[in-house]
Order: structure tokens, then C-alpha cells, then sequence
């Protein structure tokens, strides 16, 4: 029941979060770039990259929830350490996507970059936030031994958020659409793990 709400509470609200943000600005352009691919059927496009693609993803980042639904064994210390890792990443999470959306609403903030709160200390305290969380429910599937082996999933999880699907996508489309103040932004602020940003060099001597 625990791993249940935890997992529950983290996806109402990304689900949440992405409805409000994506809502009125159309098809997300990640997607719309994939299907201009398409030469044949449609259906059969998405199924195989898509929701296939996606679906395998899911069930196997999801193996520690999986394994903990199922497990008998008590809860430990284990299983509240990884309450507390699960409540500091949501926290990271739901508080950098805030930040941002304030930053976004306001007009005076057009083509600047955000670069206060948790994004002094990181470039994607979402990304990061969401790493912590699957690291979390992992250590609550940890009350059993098979648990432990699930550990490739928060990994695998984290691999993606960094070299594939997050971090990486996003940081080439901002370096294209912010040019040098962007480049200064990533030059003085760590890429994932939060860490005192660097000083400009007029701040130094």
C-alpha cells in the first residue's frame, strides 16, 4: 500500500504538471518530429516507436514497485530510508517544475534563462529529482532480497534521463534558442548532481 500511494502520488502529479504546461501549445514537437519519419502506416508507426517503445521502458524502470507489491516483509529501516530519498527527490521535482513555470509566466523573463532557487545549483533539478524518487522506491523494494536486484532499474532510469531522453534533448534545443547565455549558464552550473554554482569571472579577484 505504501509503494502504491508513493508511486500514485509521483504520477498524478508529473501528469498533472505535463497537462497543465503542454495544454493549448498543440502536439509536443518531440513527437511531431518522430512521426514526420512515418512513410507508412500511421497506427502501426506509433505502436512500434511509440507506445511500444514507451511500454517496455515502463515495465522494466518499474520493476521495483513491481517487486514491492508484492513483497510480505515488514517495513524497516530500509523501507523508511527509502521514503525519505523518495520524499527529498518529489520535493526537488515538484518544486524545480514550479520554479520554472513561475519563471515562464512571467514576460519579463522572455529569452532569459532561469538561473535561481534549485536551478543555481542545477541545470535539471526535475530530471534529478525524478532519478532520486526511482532511487527511493527501489530502496523500498530492498525490504526483500529480490529487491536488490532491481537496482539496473533506477540506474537505467537515470541513464536515460541524463544521456538520452531529458537532459540531453533539452540542453541542444536551449543552446539553439538561447545562444550565449545558456553557454554561460552551463559553463557555472553543475549538469545534474546539485553543487554551488561557479563564479562568473568578474565575480572572482
Amino acid at each position: 500500500m505504501l509503494v502504491l500511494v508513493l508511486t500514485g502520488i509521483w504520477g498524478l502529479r508529473l501528469g498533472a504538471h505535463v497537462f497543465a504546461r503542454n495544454r493549448g501549445h498543440g502536439e509536443d514537437k518531440r513527437y511531431a518530429s518522430l512521426l514526420r519519419r512515418n512513410t507508412g502506416s500511421l497506427a502501426a508507426f506509433v505502436l512500434r516507436y511509440i507506445y511500444w517503445a514507451q511500454g517496455r521502458v515502463m515495465w522494466f524502470v518499474s520493476l521495483p514497485v513491481q517487486v514491492a507489491m508484492y513483497e510480505h516483509a515488514a517495513l524497516g529501516g530500509v523501507a523508511w530510508l527509502g521514503v525519505v530519498v523518495w520524499a527529498a527527490g518529489f520535493g526537488f521535482e515538484a518544486v524545480g517544475d514550479e520554479q520554472l513555470r513561475r519563471f515562464r509566466a512571467d514576460p519579463a523573463n522572455a529569452g532569459r534563462v532561469l538561473d535561481r532557487g534549485l536551478w543555481r545549483y542545477t541545470r535539471h533539478p526535475n530530471y534529478f529529482g525524478d532519478a532520486v524518487v526511482w532511487f527511493g522506491l527501489w530502496l523500498l523494494a530492498c525490504s526483500h532480497w529480490l529487491g536488490l536486484l532491481t537496482v539496473a532499474a533506477p540506474i537505467y532510469m537515470t541513464n536515460m534521463l541524463v544521456r538520452h531522453t531529458g537532459k540531453k534533448l533539452l540542453e541542444k534545443h536551449m543552446a539553439r534558442s538561447k545562444g550565449a547565455a545558456y553557454a554561460d549558464y552551463v559553463r557555472r552550473t553543475s549538469g545534474f548532481i546539485p553543487w554551488p554554482p561557479r563564479q562568473r569571472p568578474a565575480d572572482t579577484g
